[in-house]
């Protein structure tokens, strides 16, 4: 019999329980594609984009996952900052 070790709860980690394909939506939906192609300048991105093909990019690409997820806190800073003022 084995035991299980339950999840490690992160209740401040912004990232934690979004799925890659959750963070690209929103980002797609707050910036555009153009947008998103601009700050983020990748082939899937710009070329013909859509959440499918990002998906794989990124599942494939480390560094360029870890810049997505990076703009998707920035952005939720802003809004966060936006919702204040």
């Amino acid at each position: 019999m084995t035991d299980a070790v339950p999840p490690v709860e992160q209740p401040r980690n912004p990232l934690h329980g979004k799925t890659l394909e959750s963070i690209v939506a929103a980002l797609v939906d707050h910036y555009g594609w153009d947008g998103l192609g601009e700050r983020i300048p990748v082939r899937c991105f710009n070329l013909d984009p859509s959440i499918a093909s990002s998906l794989r990019f990124l599942r494939k690409t480390p560094w360029a996952r870890e810049k997505v997820e990076g703009l998707y806190l920035f952005m939720l800073r802003e809004e966060r900052r936006a919702g204040r003022g």
